[in-house]
């Protein structure tokens, strides 16, 4: 039977370590969906500035009617 002594602050440098990790893959997910959602905002401005409906605009973008009427 191998044993080895325990060491709390390898434990907790490697917990850390994990959360670390977890939080930044969590942040970038996150910083991506707000550039996706940004971009069809200004996907969905563009269509209406050149005189598109509010539904062509929805169909394309899959933004919400509310999200495009306050455009």
């Amino acid at each position: 039977m191998l044993y080895t002594e325990w060491n709390w602050d390898d434990a907790l440098a490697v917990r850390y370590e994990e959360g670390h990790e977890d939080g930044l893959e969590a942040g970038i997910e996150q910083g991506l969906e707000k550039g996706r959602f940004n971009e069809k905002l200004e996907i969905a401005r563009n269509l209406l500035a050149k005189g598109s409906t509010f539904e062509f605009v929805r169909d394309i973008t899959g933004l919400d009617m509310e999200t495009i009427e306050s455009l």
